[in-house]
């Protein structure tokens, strides 16, 4: 079995929060406001968005909830809701980022493999149709999938927002890192040549 608990979750997620934190910085203030299209959210909004991705599972899991039927969806909600809906500045929202990013992954590395490896009950439909045959026991997932979870959802929109920096002009990060050891590469390969 490969050995990836905690320690590695938590050193992973902090490895997609400083690159979302680098779009947030590199995108300017006055961009913060921008739409993709109409009914999306804006920039800010999307930051804010990814800064609260880990809350629900966080509650889940310091509550150890072990069926999400229990879970109190629309007052969960509404907290996010809420959050979400308070008016930021730049700073603030790469503040609420750096904190809320922190906050998760020192979670993460706190948690033993016996926690991660505890199964919890998913609520009816949460499964792909097909997934789960009818009459059969409802499905579970293991906390460290579960945990999982708040990375890709933060990859899904750090890519909106990779697009958005195309869409007002910034060539993104990871792309410029990657030209950057791409030119390296190809430098080193003809430098033998020229000698």
């Amino acid at each position: 079995m490969i050995d990836y608990g905690g320690k590695e979750l938590a050193a992973s997620f902090r490895t997609v929060r400083n690159n979302t934190i680098q779009v947030a910085e590199e995108i300017p203030d006055g961009k913060y406001s921008f739409k993709a299209a109409p009914d999306v959210r804006s920039v800010g909004q999307t930051l804010v968005h990814i800064a609260m991705g880990p809350m629900f599972q966080m509650h889940v899991h310091q509550n150890r909830f072990d069926d999400l039927t229990k879970v109190n969806f629309p007052e969960l909600m509404a907290k996010v809701t809420a959050e979400e809906a308070k008016p930021r500045s730049k700073a603030e929202i790469i503040a609420f980022l750096k904190a809320e990013g922190e906050k998760f992954a020192s979670y993460l590395e706190s948690l033993p493999d016996s926690f991660l490896a505890e199964r919890v009950t998913m609520p009816t439909g949460a499964q792909p149709q097909g997934a789960q045959p009818s009459g059969a026991q409802p499905a579970t997932r293991s906390r460290f999938e579960m945990l999982l979870s708040p990375k890709e959802h933060e990859m899904h929109h750090r890519g909106q927002l990779m697009l958005v920096e195309r869409m007002i002009g910034l060539v993104p990060h990871l792309t410029r890192q990657s030209r950057e050891r791409m030119a390296a590469q190809a430098q080193a390969r003809e430098a033998p040549a020229r000698s």
